[in-house]
């Protein structure tokens, strides 16, 4: 048996979850940059235990507040209640200790959308679905002051999105930083809805039920762009990693799209897509040549075919997805 760190546990007997002589099961859990994630197998069933870290594990020196932990128990939550069942449940959350617990979802019954991609399996109504889900948390939470004032988490954000991504693909592309620092100004100015910051493939699971989000740490209350933007990068991105696949990715791409702009149509928000395809090239770049690329792309040519793209897209912007989804179709 694999021990979790003792504070894990202690947080549960707390929490009345684990009985004071209870040893459970432990696992921990992979694949995340930015927290400690354990599964412990208790009497009344397996649930996670969620730590942020101080430093993430990638290359570059990347530090981001552990407060996030708080805000991503408060964004789960939220979800949960406009949508139910597209966050897992929160069972306890312990700010002092800065984690949480929440239920844990089977994989078997709940496969990783990344994984389900990259395996070439490109479901367009699933990613509509997505695209449903982020509009009707963005929509549901438009203008609300109540919602914002439990989010204020604007340094977060520019700590862990901003500046690893756009700010840093500035620095690295001197040519293009002022519109990439434009576009960072724009979007950390912007507050209009409940965001969670880190909606990729490999955070969203494709549940019986339908989508399910996880790994909300970024959850800020600002720019929607930034969600449905950051979500359809990843679809253009895994181009690259299957180019057999790229016309279902593309496909999917259309229909997320098209599935949050006719959900958002019927709220208060404003057009949220022209938005998205001005920042849609700024993340495509970041994922490049920001602090935290993507793994899959490990082939030169494919960094400079990313970056010709969305050089000419910064220099030249657009206001509708459709655009730049073609421009990359393009370029493929």
């Amino acid at each position: 048996m694999t021990k979790p760190p003792p504070e894990f546990l202690e947080m549960l007997r707390r929490a009345g979850l684990a009985a004071a002589d209870e040893w459970p099961h432990s696992q921990e859990l992979t694949g995340g940059v930015a927290s400690d994630i354990w599964r412990l197998d208790l009497g009344r069933g397996p649930v996670c235990v969620k730590r942020a870290r101080a430093k993430l594990k990638v290359a570059q020196d990347w530090r981001a507040p552990v407060e996030r932990n708080a805000y991503e128990a408060a964004w789960l939550e939220t979800a949960g209640g406009i949508v139910p069942g597209a966050a897992p449940k929160v069972l306890a959350h312990d700010p002092g200790a800065g984690m949480f617990a929440m239920e844990y979802l089977d994989p078997g019954q709940y496969p990783s959308w990344k994984d389900e991609l990259l395996a070439g399996r490109a479901d367009t109504d699933f990613a509509a679905r997505v695209g449903t889900r982020i509009a009707q948390i963005h929509s549901a939470t438009a203008g609300d002051d109540g919602i914002r004032a439990r989010f204020p988490t604007d340094a977060i954000f520019h700590a862990i999105r901003l500046a690893p991504y756009l700010e840093a693909a500035a620095a690295a592309h001197p040519d293009l930083a002022p519109a990439l620092m434009d576009l960072s100004r724009v979007t950390g100015n912007t507050h209009a809805a409940l965001v969670h910051g880190d909606v990729s493939p490999k955070n969203i699971l494709a549940g019986p039920g339908g989508p399910v989000f996880l790994d909300a740490e970024c959850a800020w209350y600002g720019d929607p762009a930034f969600d449905l933007a950051f979500c359809l990068n990843h679809l253009l991105l895994k181009c690259l990693a299957r180019p057999g696949a790229a016309p279902g990715y593309l496909e999917c791409f259309d229909a997320l799209s098209g599935a949050y702009g006719e959900t958002v149509a019927k709220g208060p928000l404003p057009d949220v897509e022209a938005g998205a395809a001005r920042l849609l090239p700024g993340l495509f770049l970041a994922r490049v040549d920001g602090k935290s690329p993507v793994e899959y792309i490990t082939n030169e040519a494919d960094r400079e075919r990313v970056r010709r793209a969305a050089g000419k897209l910064l220099s030249d912007p657009v206001s509708r997805l459709g655009d730049v989804r073609r421009a990359w179709a393009d370029a493929l």
